[in-house]
């Protein structure tokens, strides 16, 4: 009698037909991969490596739960599928975005420079695949407030600024007014020295120590802001560097927020432009190709 855990030959007959079924799943996948980048289809070729997000942003489908996924065969070969991409994506994003330039880090990794000016900024990384920028958080953030701060003539760095100078304005009032303290310090000394000789009456006690707490006081503070002083100096220095460095920072701002203007018309638009890169740059490609493969 057969034991109920032992195999019998139809379940045997059934796990060779699903695993022939299976690799041959992986093999026409592969084999359609293969011959999309031998025939140059790179359209094809993004369809095959992400379908679900091909399925949701050209095709719209909401409900992707059936699409056949076979990506993960091929995800140890993503940097030279990437640099494979790359040539036909940054020929239509010199295009689309002029003022940015593209460098090539590793296989396949690109990072982005804005501008063609000296001292342009990395503004992020492309990635290929997704046909997606990464732009640094930061840098984006500082854009997007140029252009909020437009209408009131006002750029990214001026209150930072003028906070920086004013306070070099107060050091160097502290700088300029060291003979007016020394002044003050030897007319302290004096009172000081007449306090300690003054002999009063009893009741006269507590205002002599008061008269000398309160002289005490005014000679410490004068001494602290001698010691300010000295500081200062290298401060407003420091400071000086600080506002240049801000200023130009602005200067290089003004350079981005002009090239978007050129292209795209205002911040709005660019940003928009950003997030239908994908579906903008495949409808390039399918617009070339003359087909849309569901």
């Amino acid at each position: 009698m057969m034991k109920d855990n032992q195999f019998s030959l139809s379940d045997h007959d059934e796990a060779t037909n699903n695993i022939e079924f299976a690799l041959s799943k992986k093999v026409e996948y592969l084999n359609q991969l293969r011959e999309a980048i031998k025939q140059q289809d790179d359209r094809l070729v993004y369809q095959l490596i992400n379908q679900s997000r091909y399925a949701q942003l050209l095709l719209k489908k909401r409900s992707v739960s059936e699409m056949a996924v076979q990506e993960e065969l091929v995800v140890k070969d993503y940097p030279q599928i990437q640099q494979y991409l790359s040539l036909k994506l940054i020929s239509y994003l010199r295009d689309a975005y002029p003022f940015f330039y593209f460098e090539e880090m590793t296989v396949g990794k690109f990072k982005i420079h804005f501008g063609n000016w000296w001292d342009r900024k990395e503004f992020g990384y492309l990635d290929v695949l997704n046909v997606e920028f990464k732009f640094d958080e930061e840098e984006l953030a500082k854009l997007a407030k140029s252009f909020e701060l437009e209408s009131t003539n006002k750029r990214v760095n001026t209150d930072k600024i003028n906070q920086i100078s004013t306070q070099n304005k107060e050091r160097q009032e502290l700088v300029d007014s060291q003979d007016e303290r020394d002044a003050e310090k030897d007319k302290i000394r004096e009172e000081m020295k007449r306090n300690s000789q003054e002999k009063g009456r009893p009741w006269d006690a507590g205002r002599i120590r008061e008269e000398r707490r309160v002289l005490k006081e005014r000679l410490t503070k004068l001494t602290e802001m001698d010691e300010e002083a000295n500081s200062a100096y290298q401060d407003i220095k420091s400071s000086e560097t600080d506002v240049l460095s801000l200023a130009k920072e602005d200067t290089l701002i003004g350079y981005e927020r002009q090239s978007v203007i050129g292209v795209f018309g205002d911040f709005e638009k660019f940003t928009k432009h950003n997030n239908e890169l994908y579906s903008n740059y495949l409808s390039h490609l399918i617009s070339q190709k003359g087909q849309v493969t569901e």
